[in-house]
């Protein structure tokens, strides 16, 4: 595990469902499948707990998109809300769905998720003021490291998880979520493997992030340190490593236009 990033245990968060009456697990709506939690889900029903879907981040996809991604999980049997948590859109859906599916009221709301996916912007969202910690890149100032509790309103109780969910997915996705670009020591593996997830999905998104339009994602690090000035002081090649820093990090910002459709999915 990185230094000073914290993932809770499985049995914290066992813990921490069995605290709640609704558990909103929080996913990324530009790729909602890879950032899902299968032993979440299962903890949650186990423990006879509702479970919300939430998919955050849906400023980031055509509407259309989130809302086909809404159906597919709607008719597997999911209850699912999207919502844009740092433009507080769709806070009143959510907050009316989390009183609908309570089995009473007062409710205690637990707030789960892979990291990096806006758990505590849908808490500071939802409170309408800023109040739980948050950070856009894995493993930087303002993550969550401690259970809270937190009124929403009157009748609605929100748990803030300690650390988030250990990601269960590709060994690309561990990286992309649980450490820091500045923590990796080689940062171009996983951002070549990135650029070309992203350009399978999204084949003019470096065009439209950075102007550049080759698909070759070693050119594109090579392009893109040559754009922002950035050389390796003895040999005065492109340094590509902070090329791939920064695409991770404006990965992470929704600075790159990227996202999956249902149909690629399935």
């Amino acid at each position: 595990m990185v230094k000073g990033f914290i993932l809770a245990g499985w049995n914290d968060l066992r813990r921490i469902v069995s605290r709640a009456d609704v558990v909103l697990e929080v996913v990324d709506a530009r790729e909602p499948m890879s950032t899902r939690s299968r032993k979440l889900e299962k903890i949650v029903y186990e423990l006879g707990r509702e479970l919300i879907i939430v998919l955050n981040k849906s400023d980031l996809v055509p509407r259309t998109i989130v809302e086909e991604w809404a159906r597919l999980l709607r008719s597997r049997g999911y209850n699912v809300v999207y919502i844009a948590a740092t433009k507080h859109m769709g806070t009143r859906i959510l907050r009316r769905r989390i009183k609908e599916v309570a089995p009473a009221l007062p409710v205690i709301v637990a707030v789960t998720g892979y990291p990096k996916t806006g758990k505590s912007s849908i808490i500071n969202a939802l409170k309408g003021r800023h109040s739980a910690s948050t950070s856009p890149i894995p493993g930087s100032p303002g993550y969550t490291h401690h259970a809270q509790l937190y009124r929403v309103e009157k009748n609605i109780l929100m748990i803030d998880t300690p650390g988030v969910i250990p990601v269960e997915g590709s060994s690309l996705e561990r990286i992309l979520r649980g450490i820091s670009p500045e923590q990796l020591d080689d940062p171009v593996p996983p951002a070549v493997e990135l650029i070309r997830r992203i350009i399978k999905c999204s084949p003019n998104a470096f065009v439209r992030a950075y102007g550049i339009s080759s698909r070759d994602p070693y050119v594109i690090l090579e392009e893109l340190a040559v754009k922002r000035g950035w050389y390796y002081k003895t040999t005065k090649e492109p340094l590509i490593e902070e090329s791939a820093r920064t695409i991770i990090r404006d990965y992470h910002k929704g600075k790159i236009p990227y996202y999956v459709k249902p149909h690629e999915y399935i």
